[in-house]
């Protein structure tokens, strides 16, 4: 049986794309020739076709793992060069969450270039999701390893960093504070409408929280939700030092 699965492996060959032409379209949108197509490859070879760490995305996504960290980590320090440690950590959080990255591979079109058995169900959508955002961690890993740094760099700042005002609005501050006092035995906040001012159709409101009798620094928004948001994220940063 061996000459048949020699010959079922040579047909697939014949009608499956060279890699170089498989990926055209992805490396023509994120602006970046690989050196070494056999990264590419392995940064979409899902572990159903190989087991081998060296011939599956899997180690790939670690190692983009970590850049895309320290890379989003320096540009929050330059955006926010007074921001402290609680407050960067939880915007880097959000660039790097499994949602938003999901986001960024279908910006890419990610999944159309996923090298997977077929009887690998992916119509669950949280499965689906996950797999996006790995695949976006991968190609990272494989660009840095066949470039370096400067277009890893480049390709998290088009994508994930010119994108962040995207993920950061998708934070719940109000309930990650309404969840912060319920695991430490706080009162739950209270949010006061401190002043609206400004005409109607450019109104501005400032919101700020008290917790246990004690005021924290006012939120500011353009209407009551994202002040409260505003106001939620700064008793937040202050109740996490």
């Amino acid at each position: 049986m061996a000459w048949l699965i020699d010959i079922i492996s040579f047909l697939k060959s014949l009608l499956s794309p060279p890699p170089s032409h498989r990926f055209t379209e992805l490396t023509k949108l994120i602006s970046y020739r690989f050196n070494n197509i056999d990264y590419l490859e392995q940064a979409f070879t899902h572990r159903s076709i190989s087991s081998e760490p060296r011939k599956n995305y899997e180690r790939l996504e670690f190692l983009g793992d970590a850049v895309i960290d320290i890379i989003i980590s320096r540009e929050l320090m330059r955006y926010y060069p007074d921001g402290d440690e609680g407050l960067l950590t939880k915007k880097r959080s959000a660039l790097v969450q499994q949602s938003f990255l999901t986001n960024i591979g279908n910006m890419l079109n990610i999944m159309n270039y996923l090298i997977i058995e077929p009887n690998v169900d992916l119509n669950n959508e949280k499965v689906a999701s996950k797999q996006q955002a790995n695949l976006v961690e991968a190609l990272i890993g494989a660009i840095y390893l066949d470039g370096g740094i400067k277009p890893a760099k480049r390709i998290i700042i088009d994508t994930i960093w010119k994108n962040r005002n995207e993920a950061w609005k998708t934070i719940n501050y109000k309930g990650q504070l309404i969840e912060y006092c319920h695991a430490n035995g706080i009162n739950n906040p209270k949010f006061h409408l401190v002043k609206a001012s400004g005409p109607d159709h450019q109104k501005t409101f400032e919101i700020h929280v008290t917790i246990n009798k004690e005021k924290y620094p006012t939120g500011i928004g353009t209407d009551k939700k994202t002040a409260e948001q505003s106001a939620a994220q700064n008793a937040l940063v202050r109740l996490t030092k």
